[in-house]
């Protein structure tokens, strides 16, 4: 039986271990929820376009009485952070079982001012007509903003063994009543033997805590894996059109793809339905849905 310095086997030191004498923080997981929406178009015969949705909710409670907030909560006994993401989740918008990603961990000691709060973000993808949101018992209201993410200024910076990139966002959150802007700086840093990517809030725009920049990091990372996977497919309904699929791609990354080359960077995701899109005031258009074989 092993013993430590002390002349204490295992048992012994869990025994007289006391978890009180160091500083914890409390646990928390928000999540980005975020959907791709149609708008509405007047001109039946036109298309709708498509806007990014990210979750918000009023706070009803101290601290940020009143300001819009990720959804989000403190990990109970006997919880991971994920299950506590997937509650949340379910809570605020009835659907499971959707793509869900771990981001990051915030644990910045003055994020939360009621005490030390480190966050465990999550992102969820989720096709907005399976949706039915509600405001959680802190929270006075919960809706969907349109949200866009625009690079504002990029500076470069030699280092004697490396280089650092800042670059200066603005993110855009667009409700029916509220229009909430924020300044959010993103710093990479890369060396010979190591790289390290951190995300500042320069201006909060109205919004809870530190959440700006954690939209921020979630748009970031799905854009970053939009080229090598299908991450993008689990924002549409099981059949969509081809065109639709650009439609998501394009509001992701805030910019207009060129239709030939995306269909063919596109083809191994999808497979064509003989399904087609009827009732949609414009020339019926094939049915796809994403490659099975790819899915397995």
């Amino acid at each position: 039986m092993k013993r430590d310095r002390n002349g204490l086997t295992e048992e012994q030191f869990l025994a007289q271990y006391r978890a009180g004498d160091y500083v914890r923080p409390s646990v928390a997981a928000d999540m980005v929820i975020l959907t791709v929406a149609d708008t509405t178009e007047l001109n039946y015969r036109k298309l709708p376009k498509k806007n990014m949705r990210v979750l918000l909710i009023q706070r009803g409670e101290h601290p940020f009485l009143g300001k819009w907030a990720l959804p989000g909560g403190f990990v109970r006994p006997g919880e991971t952070t994920e299950q506590t993401a997937r509650r949340e989740l379910r809570e605020e918008t009835s659907v499971d079982n959707v793509y869900l990603e771990q981001l990051y961990t915030f644990s910045e000691p003055d994020r939360d001012p009621r005490s030390w709060v480190m966050s465990c973000a999550y992102m969820a993808l989720i096709d907005s007509s399976q949706v039915k949101i509600a405001a959680g018992d802190d929270a006075a209201e919960a809706a969907w903003f349109d949200v866009t993410c625009r690079l504002l200024s990029e500076e470069k910076l030699r280092l004697e063994d490396g280089y650092s990139i800042t670059r200066r966002y603005e993110l855009k959150l667009t409700g029916e009543r509220d229009t909430l802007t924020s300044v959010v700086e993103q710093r990479k840093q890369s060396a010979k033997a190591s790289s390290a990517v951190e995300y500042a809030v320069a201006a909060s725009g109205e919004l809870a805590f530190d959440h700006a920049k954690i939209i921020a990091c979630a748009i970031e990372r799905l854009r970053g894996k939009l080229d090598e996977t299908d991450i993008a497919l689990h924002l549409l309904p099981e059949l969509f059109t081809l065109t639709e699929l650009q439609q998501v791609y394009e509001v992701i990354l805030d910019k207009e793809l060129l239709k030939a080359a995306f269909r063919r960077k596109a083809a191994p995701l999808v497979e064509a339905t003989d399904q087609y899109t009827e009732n949609a005031g414009h020339r019926p258009s094939r049915l796809y849905r994403r490659n099975r074989e790819e899915l397995e």
